[in-house]
């Protein structure tokens, strides 16, 4: 082969290796995590490689903010609080808002800075001004994940640029957007920011959901590269409120119809859910001869197994009660945690649901003779109560 076939030869092998790897990326890039679930209980409604490792991107501002709001909430910080710009926070890489080293920025205008301009140097003022130095306050980050159940989550960053060892799951990140909901109602509604003005500038969300679909109303985009276009939002219908989360899109058009058609299918099968229970309960209360009466429904029972600070702690406890079961009858109990105020704090008890009362009563002694407190609880659903209510 003369040498003009050679390299006519080659440059076929090299185009067929290219064409291959070409392929593979895009293989690998097709491949995304999702999951969607009931905020209020915490129930998985669907999922796809929802516990795959991938780089968070931007949705590592969530965990910023939530550190942000808990220090607000403990009277740490307030949100009129100037905060210096460090020459670290100034030189940090877009998207951001062109902060100078020196500068002072007001806490709220940082927080809606990361929440509507998804402001990298922002992010950095808001750690370095919490955990004096960014690397530091990442540490907090991943304890604080560790704390609300994330366990494959490690933050490098308060920004979510690119780092190989920042990495989390689309299920972690769905727990992070319960707690954030739960834990911080106040302040939660800041999500549904859709533009904010800074020295005399407008910037815009870049969360397009806000606009297109009904009753969404928070919570954070995300892209790099490596990352691919990531979000996590929610959306409330109905009484009915779902928490979405899809990760590793190759582009934003693709991630937004995703997560959209999740949220319209999770709304609709819990709508659904309370339709079918509703005319089981309205069947239950009555009679053969259609008068109403004042017996419990089915499956209006459960037990309490505890009570905790955390929304998530609260969901991780009710769910290892629930997969150690023995009896059929807890195994297939349905998990509520209920917020409660106590004093100035919230209480998050623990229930299993979904039980006669017979059932409760002999779970709980179960539960009990392996050490494990509880006691017998009437769930929300027992129209009795709500009869009661009603005539108070």
């Amino acid at each position: 082969m003369n040498a003009n076939g050679r390299k006519f030869s080659c440059l076929k092998f090299a185009a067929a290796i290219c064409l291959a790897l070409g392929l593979w990326t895009q293989t690998a890039r097709a491949s995304v995590s999702s999951i969607i679930i009931d905020a209020e209980t915490g129930t998985v409604l669907s999922s796809s490689n929802a516990d795959s490792l991938r780089y968070p991107a931007s949705l590592t501002k969530l965990m910023t903010l939530y550190i942000t709001f808990n220090a607000l909430d403990k009277g740490l910080i307030k949100l009129d609080d100037k905060l210096t710009v460090s020459r670290t926070a100034a030189n940090r890489s877009p998207s951001k808002l062109g902060l100078r080293p020196g500068e002072k920025i007001a806490v709220k205008d940082a927080i809606l800075a990361l929440i509507v301009k998804s402001a990298n140097d922002c992010a950095t003022v808001l750690a370095e001004g919490l955990g004096y130095s960014e690397a530091r306050f990442a540490e907090t980050m991943t304890e604080v994940a560790r704390e609300l159940g994330m366990k494959n989550t490690t933050f490098k960053n308060a920004s979510g640029l690119p780092n190989r060892q920042q990495k989390t799951t689309a299920r972690d990140m769905a727990l992070l957007g319960a707690a954030m909901y739960h834990h911080f109602p106040q302040y939660y509604k800041l999500f549904s920011t859709k533009k904010f003005t800074y020295n005399g500038r407008t910037y815009y969300t870049h969360n397009h959901l806000l606009k297109t679909f009904e009753g969404a109303d928070g919570m954070k985009t995300g892209f790099t590269n490596a990352a691919g276009y990531n979000i996590i939002t929610s959306a409330e219908r109905d009484g009915h409120r779902v928490i979405a989360v899809t990760m590793g899109h190759r582009t934003l058009k693709k991630r937004d119809k995703t997560v959209a058609d999740m949220m319209n299918k999770g709304l609709t099968k819990l709508a659904l859910a309370d339709n079918i229970g509703q005319q089981k309960l309205y069947a239950s209360s009555v009679s053969e001869n259609d008068e109403e009466t004042v017996q419990t429904a089915s499956g209006a029972w459960g037990v309490q197994v505890g009570a905790f600070s955390n929304y998530a702690k609260a969901r991780n406890f009710a769910l290892s009660v629930k997969q150690k079961a023995k009896s059929t009858v807890l195994a297939n109990s349905r998990i509520d945690i209920e917020p409660a105020r106590k004093g100035a704090a919230v209480v998050y008890r623990s229930k299993l649901i979904g039980m006669e009362k017979n059932e409760a009563d002999k779970t709980c002694n179960r539960l009990k003779k392996s050490n494990q407190s509880c006691i017998v609880v009437a769930s929300d659903d027992n129209p009795q109560l709500a009869m009661a209510e009603q005539q108070q």
